[in-house]
């Protein structure tokens, strides 16, 4: 070994962390972003799917969810919501638009925080959600925002993301 070889990693001299990353390393980044995507894309688009009676028509259920029955729990108080007609329209056209952006991997970053403001608003109205629902989403939301779509993503393809395509 010459005076100006560097001198290997600690991770490479270490039999566990070779271990590791050969085996933990399988799946390509970018297949596991569009799988995180996609799951994270799934309950709002479900749930946006319920908010509509057909093209541009707010379903009944979805009006009387935001003027009757939701209210917002602050400092152990409720409130209704304000403006409930608009912001059943908000939610039902976020619900279904940032899911399709999620999966298309087109202004992921701004997809996720789209979807992280509206997990903030939900878990305010459902604050017994944060543990099985609302803090995984938030979770995956910041992963997205944090990392991007991957490579499998048209923010890759177009150059939208910031990350150079292969020559």
């Amino acid at each position: 070994m010459s005076i100006n070889a560097p001198a290997a990693s600690p991770a490479a001299r270490n039999p566990l962390a070779r271990f590791t990353r050969g085996t933990f390393g399988l799946f390509p980044i970018s297949l596991t972003m569009l799988v995180l995507r996609v799951t994270l894309a799934a309950p709002f688009w479900k749930s946006g799917l319920t908010k509509w009676d057909g093209w541009f028509n707010l379903s009944f259920g979805a009006r009387a969810l935001f003027t009757d029955e939701f209210k917002l729990h602050i400092f152990g108080a409720e409130y209704p919501y304000p403006a409930p007609e608009a912001m059943a329209w908000a939610s039902a056209v976020c619900e279904v638009a940032f899911p399709v952006l999620l999966v298309l991997g087109l202004g992921t970053r701004y997809a996720a925080l789209g979807l992280l403001g509206m997990t903030a608003i939900i878990q305010l109205t459902v604050p017994d959600g944060w543990m099985n629902f609302h803090l995984p989403w938030a979770a995956m939301e910041l992963a997205l925002i944090t990392f991007g779509p991957g490579r499998i993503a048209l923010d890759y393809i177009l150059g939208l993301d910031g990350v150079s395509k292969p020559e």
